[in-house]
């Protein structure tokens, strides 16, 4: 029996089983309706990862982190996908096998979807002393410590996407500094929705340091590089991902974010795909994916199937994204919502807060049923529930 193996269990690595499933059961599907399927096809599909949990990695700067996240049990048992719990510390593509602690398990196709990890500061003193909310573990870890004070003093570090949700958030706890080397907030989300951003972070009192950097962490305190001296109760680490290590056991052109290339079915070795955070994939001729959800989960679905089918007989799927979006959370000020690359706002406050809520729902996979969670898999993009036409700047349905 042909084996598929993935490796991850964030979006991409759950989809990418559940993708790898359905490829299987439309294989079974042909198998009955002509006699010139191959019959003895079939495939055997394990996803590897350490954790027993799938963590919505978008929602971890909310104030109560262990609300996000969905039991791999839930999702992989219904569709007949093994997990084996461990780390994969080495994918040897002539043997065609990976190392897990100390087991080596092999496949017939791999389907990487090892995500990314936070860029850690080198050389910083105090750097043991910050905080993140990269990963369930961290995200525990910042709550636990502000669990309890009535007033927090809290500097967050990155005024991206990441930061600017953790500061908003963090707003309604006490007095937050947001610190940035750039001279703007959210300069990696352009002008569009520049003027949202700043009204909120005005309208929560967020005092924004910019074109500064962290020098030093302390207990209380943290010294920033014109060195002013910040009262800190916590110090949250917000900047830059990077793929994960992994990549470079598959190719040696990656990209600056240490992303393998991928073609248009996610193939980037003959018996390899790649997904998620560690795949450098075209979303047009002028583009590539974001290290996001909303290109994760169709690029997993894609990967997935592509490595079963690539085993059973079937056509390969291209990888279509869908329309580019964001939606930022802004705390108590709501949040804003943008489409296309050039980040035209179509809902901000309440109207953005109402959508956030139903992409923070439409995020969580289905569970406990093969069916549903087949039928999710099928669909080619993330089935967000509110697109405004090109020519609407919204007004969503309040809710």
């Amino acid at each position: 029996m042909s084996h598929v193996v993935v490796v991850g269990g964030g979006f991409a690595g759950v989809w990418a089983a559940a993708g790898a499933a359905l490829a299987r059961k439309d294989a079974e599907l042909v198998r009955r309706d002509t006699e010139s399927a191959r019959k003895d096809a079939d495939v055997r599909i394990t996803l590897v990862a350490p954790e027993e949990h799938m963590v919505l990695r978008p929602r971890l700067y909310e104030p109560e982190p262990d609300l996000a996240k969905v039991e791999l049990r839930r999702v992989l048992g219904p569709i007949g996908v093994e997990h084996v719990r461990g780390l994969v510390g080495t994918v040897d593509t002539d043997r065609r096998t990976v190392a897990v602690q100390g087991r080596e398990i092999g496949y017939d196709r791999l389907v990487l979807a090892s995500g990314s990890k936070l860029v850690r500061p080198r050389g910083l003193p105090g750097a043991e002393l910050l905080h993140d909310i990269d990963t369930l573990h961290g995200a525990r870890r910042l709550a636990e410590h502000l669990r309890g004070r009535e007033s927090c003093n809290t500097v967050v570090v990155g005024a991206g996407f990441v930061g600017l949700e953790a500061a908003t958030a963090l707003a309604a706890r006490g007095r937050v500094v947001l610190v940035d080397q750039a001279d703007t907030v959210g300069a990696q989300l352009g002008p569009g929705p520049r003027p949202e951003i700043e009204a909120a972070l005005a309208e929560l009192d967020v005092r924004c340091r910019l074109g500064t950097t962290l020098t030093e962490v302390g207990d209380g305190y943290a010294v920033l590089s014109d060195g002013t001296r910040v009262e800190a109760d916590a110090v949250v680490w917000c900047v830059g991902l990077r793929a994960s290590g992994l990549t470079r056991q598959i190719s040696e052109n990656l990209d600056h974010l240490g992303r393998v290339p991928v073609d248009e079915h996610l193939r980037a070795l003959p018996d390899v795909f790649v997904a998620g955070d560690a795949a450098l994939a075209a979303y047009d001729a002028d583009h590539v994916v974001m290290q996001a959800c909303q290109h994760a989960t169709p690029m997993g679905r894609v990967a997935g199937y592509n490595a079963a089918a690539d085993l059973l007989g079937l056509p390969a799927r291209e990888f279509t994204p869908g329309p580019y979006v964001t939606c930022l959370d802004l705390g108590a000020a709501g949040a804003v919502f943008t489409r296309g690359w050039d980040r035209r706002v179509m809902a901000s406050g309440e109207d953005g807060e109402h959508i956030k809520r139903l992409i923070n729902e439409a995020i969580h996979p289905p569970v406990d049923d093969a069916e549903e969670i087949l039928s999710a898999a099928d669909e080619i993009h993330l089935d967000l529930p509110f697109f405004p036409r090109d020519d609407e700047h919204a007004h969503a349905p309040s809710a």
